[in-house]
């Protein structure tokens, strides 16, 4: 039962462009929604990433402008920025140090423990911290190649390589909300059409901060498919080996 009922959410959810303003909205499902992308998968549960409900009427049409004129943002009841945090990185560490020591707290730490706090103390400073240098970039790289020259090493290294891992949670969380959005009888579509430099403007965010996707949502209208569903041939992306 289970199975059929997700695999009706993932047919449902469609990249509607024109959405139906005179039909009922009710915003909390966003809030909801929102609430279930927070426990999307993210990579080492660092969490870098914002999202912003557009609930103010002088914002949405300031992203409509950001996001040149889609059909998507103008129509939509409601838009959503995902946005990417690395430069939060030094406070979740810190966040993350802190839930281990309550959770081991009075505790005798084993092995397996303080691995844990190595993780977040050592390793994932050498795999955040950036320099407009480059010097960290190049300690990275020195590492990655002798380190991974006869094993499996975990290859982040410069700024673009960090980014990805960002953007990739990010985009996670915002799948995890329009499947949730779809099972509440809502329409989305996810945009990529934007002015990122004025997005985070009207939203008053450091230029450190990047923009994952705006999201619009609503009630679609029939026309806002604008095509039928087509996919490449599985037998092209899926393989067994």
């Amino acid at each position: 039962m289970f199975g059929s009922t997700f695999q009706s959410i993932v047919d449902r959810r469609r990249s509607v462009r024109i959405f139906d303003n005179n039909a009922p909205f009710d915003e909390s499902v966003v809030s909801k929604s929102l609430a279930l992308s927070v426990l999307s998968a993210n990579s080492s549960n660092m969490q870098l990433w914002e999202f912003y409900q557009i609930k103010t009427k002088a914002v949405h049409e300031a992203l409509n402008k950001a996001c040149m004129g889609q059909s998507a943002a103008k129509t939509a009841s409601q838009l959503v920025v995902f946005v990417t945090r690395q430069d939060k990185w030094k406070e979740r560490v810190q966040w993350n140090i802190d839930k281990l020591e309550k959770q081991f707290e009075g505790k005798e730490l084993t092995k397996k423990d303080l691995r844990a706090f190595d993780y977040y103390k050592k390793l994932m400073p050498l795999v955040y911290r950036y320099d407009p240098f480059g010097f960290n970039t190049l300690l990275r790289s020195i590492i990655v190649f002798f380190m991974g020259f006869n094993k499996p090493f975990l290859r982040i290294r410069n700024h673009g390589d960090q980014r990805v891992m960002c953007h990739k949670s990010c985009a996670l969380a915002a799948q995890t909300f329009m499947l949730s959005m779809a099972s509440e009888g809502y329409d989305t579509c996810p945009m990529e059409g934007f002015d990122s430099e004025l997005v985070k403007k009207i939203l008053k965010l450091p230029s450190s901060a990047e923009i994952n996707m705006i999201i619009a949502c609503g009630i679609g209208k029939p026309e806002g498919i604008y095509s039928d569903r087509v996919r490449v041939p599985n037998q092209e992306v899926i393989f067994e080996v």
